[in-house]
């Protein structure tokens, strides 16, 4: 069952979801990764393990520095051996 419901936003998110060939099917998405992350929260809450919004946002950061390390050289060397795990599994496979 769908429900249709009219929503305000900031312009900037309005440009972005004008982007989207099926708007309604974007935001399912994204408050369905909203709606698992709380739940992942509560789980975690329940086992005695709390995360705070400043957690996820010095994880945020520490995945942000780790990206920008990432240089084309290694992406490169990721990509090469990529290619010879696939071309050993296909082999083994014979």
């Amino acid at each position: 069952m769908t429900k249709k419901i009219a929503v305000s936003l900031p312009d900037d998110v309005a440009e972005r979801l004008a982007k989207e060939p099926n708007v309604s099917a974007f935001v399912a998405r994204a408050v369905r990764r909203q709606m698992a992350g709380e739940q992942t929260r509560v789980l975690l809450a329940r086992a005695g393990v709390t995360i705070t919004d400043e957690d996820v946002a010095r994880a945020h950061a520490e995945m942000q520095q780790i990206t920008a390390s990432i240089t084309p050289e290694l992406r490169e060397q990721a990509t090469r051996l990529q290619s010879e795990v696939l071309a050993a599994r296909a082999k083994a496979r014979r």
